[in-house]
């Protein structure tokens, strides 16, 4: 024990001193060889010493005095490098701690980790003999200490830091690596859970020494993922330092705790006031693909995937399998979504395709290869080179009829598309669908789940609103005009409303028998629309419904009055103009059954 020397000499000490004795008698004495009094009568000393500062120790001797060693308090420095595992996945861990020993690294470690590195074979000092202070509060409180954020924070090229670690026998690591809680698996489980549960799977100390060890990258190399195992070893087996290297596990490690204070912060907004529109929002992306070029060739493009919690299992054309074809670029990413969004939203076997975002040919049948033929049918010269998507299975027989379809324009041409979209495929068809062409995407997606949220950015900001989920069914047609519509009359408006909504506005889209024969998109006026739509139409227009994304500003010898003079027999329209009246007057001069939804459809 401490004390006075017999023949009363001190012996000037420090410390560090003093703390590098007991340290070691802690190394030749581990806590799990040690009774729980001798262990606690030791760290109460060692805390006493690491704490509090004292100008002499005496050592009482046996038989003569005995001088204490100089202070060794463990550091890369005196040549005792040292690297920290805390890990939740531990994956590869057995690559890692023995290629670190391998390369003459102390390793210490926690808990769980320390068991495994055990196993292994990998020989570990754990962190309860560097704290001098055993885990407590369920694991909540085993790295928040000192003797390992000192040793981690401490600038090796500042006097004034070394002189610190050293005067409380403090030592430095050089390897920090460490992952978290699996909070983000565990909120998005199936089932959910329990409030107080996910409260417990919010990791503390792990985020506070990842961020300490980036912090301090230029003296400590920090590693949150297992995929930089190797190239954390192949580095340090190096002889020069490359700073780029450390600033890059850096980058990797704030952005891995910027994306779990995200999931953490989703989850509880949800928990608490869970309005769609909290005060602040972060929306975590992560990297998918990097794309060959954005809307042109001279614009540099990246695809990136949305991990917020609400996303998980969410559906949507960001999480499908691409089964064969080219990879995907800018412009098929959005025409994929367009198409699968539209086709998602029937009932009934329906194909859409699609070209530039806008659906140019749709169709809905029992017989799914009759729904193909009638939607690129609709306007095959669009059609050629475009998108066509199913929402049901592409079988042995659909597929065929995929590969030798040819174009109604001239009985001849073989169709060509970009990319194929469907929920799933059988085996057959797959097959045969990967025989049309070495470049055709084929991808297999999930339907998006309503209420999402909508982003879309502008110069600065971002817009922020609820997806479009409204189909007919949502929704009444009210009927304004003299005529009443028949039964198949209302079933084809409802079809042309529900297309028209995913039509660029200004839109239009006339439609018969479950089928679009025409639609215009992207007018700047209605009327302009209009009239495209009739042209796509042609003589299949008598009899046929007409929608319209918006009300019409205007009737007499203009859109309404042009769409009953051509044949149109029933007109769906939100209504909301001053001037609805001079279109129920206009529908009831020509015999047309005017139908207003109250629901508008702008899409820009």
């Amino acid at each position: 024990m401490l004390g006075t020397a017999a023949s009363g000499a001190t012996i000037p000490t420090t410390t560090a001193h003093a703390a590098s004795t007991i340290r070691r008698a802690f190394h030749s004495n581990p806590f799990n060889s040690l009774s729980s009094s001798h262990h606690s009568i030791l760290c109460a000393r060692f805390r006493c010493l690491s704490l509090r500062s004292f100008t002499a120790v005496s050592t009482k001797a046996m038989s003569h005095p005995q001088t204490l060693d100089a202070p060794h308090p463990q550091s890369s420095a005196a040549g005792n490098k040292q690297a920290l595992i805390s890990l939740s996945d531990k994956k590869d861990l057995a690559l890692l701690g023995n290629g670190l020993q391998e390369l003459g690294y102390t390793i210490v470690s926690t808990g769980g980790t320390a068991s495994a590195l055990e196993n292994a074979g990998v020989s570990v000092t754990k962190v309860e003999q560097l704290t001098c202070f055993p885990e407590m509060l369920d694991g909540r409180v085993k790295t928040l200490h000192p003797n390992i954020h000192g040793g981690i924070l401490a600038r090796r090229d500042q006097k004034h830091h070394m002189e610190a670690l050293n005067k409380h026998g403090i030592g430095t690591f050089d390897v920090v690596v460490v992952n978290l809680y699996p909070f983000y698996d565990k909120v998005t489980s199936v089932g959910g859970i329990a409030f107080d549960n996910g409260i417990e799977n919010i990791d503390i100390g792990g985020p506070a020494m990842i961020r300490a060890a980036a912090k301090n990258h230029k003296d400590v190399l920090v590693v949150v993922d297992s995929q930089d195992y190797p190239a954390l070893l192949e580095f340090l087996k190096g002889s020069q330092d490359d700073q780029q290297f450390r600033r890059k596990l850096a980058w990797k490690a704030f952005e891995h705790v910027a994306s779990y204070d995200s999931a953490v912060s989703e989850w509880l907004w949800k928990q608490t006031v869970g309005d769609k529109f909290p005060p602040s929002l972060t929306v975590p992306l992560s990297l998918k693909s990097s794309l060959r070029y954005g809307e042109n060739p001279h614009q540099k493009a990246a695809f990136y995937v949305d991990k917020s919690l609400s996303e998980v299992n969410a559906g949507g054309i960001a999480t499908a399998i691409q089964h064969h074809g080219k990879e995907m670029s800018y412009n098929n990413y959005l025409d994929a979504d367009a198409a699968w969004n539209c086709v998602s939203e029937f009932r009934n076997p329906t194909c859409v395709v699609v070209k530039h975002t806008n659906p140019c040919g749709v169709a809905s049948r029992d017989d799914i290869l009759e729904a193909y033929r009638l939607a690129v049918k609709a306007d095959p010269v669009s059609a050629f080179g475009g998108i066509v998507a199913f929402n049901i299975e592409v079988d042995e027989a659909l597929a065929k009829e995929i590969r030798e379809f040819r174009s109604p324009t001239d009985g001849e041409t073989r169709m060509f598309y970009e990319i194929v979209v469907a929920p799933k495929y059988t085996e057959k068809g797959l097959e045969i669908l990967r025989g049309k062409s070495k470049t055709l995407r084929i991808l297999e997606a999930k339907k998006n789940e309503k209420g999402k949220l909508s982003l879309r950015q502008v110069g600065g900001g971002w817009l922020a609103q609820d997806s479009d989920d409204l189909t007919p069914e949502d929704i009444q047609f009210n009927v304004v005009s003299e005529k009443k519509p028949q039964d198949n009359e209302l079933c084809d408006a409802e079809f042309a409303w529900l297309c028209v909504k995913h039509v660029k506005s200004n839109a239009i889209v006339i439609a018969k028998d479950n089928r679009m024969l025409g639609m215009g998109s992207g007018q700047p006026n209605r009327l302009e629309s209009l009239r495209i739509a009739l042209r796509k139409a042609g003589d299949e227009v008598k009899g046929a419904a007409l929608a319209s994304d918006a009300f019409f500003p205007f009737a007499w010898k203009d859109a309404v009055e042009e769409a009953c003079e051509s044949g149109i027999g029933v007109i769906a329209e939100p209504g909301g103009s001053i001037r609805d009246g001079d279109a129920v007057d206009c529908c009831n001069k020509y015999g047309v059954s005017l139908l207003l939804t109250n629901v508008r459809h702008f899409k820009h």
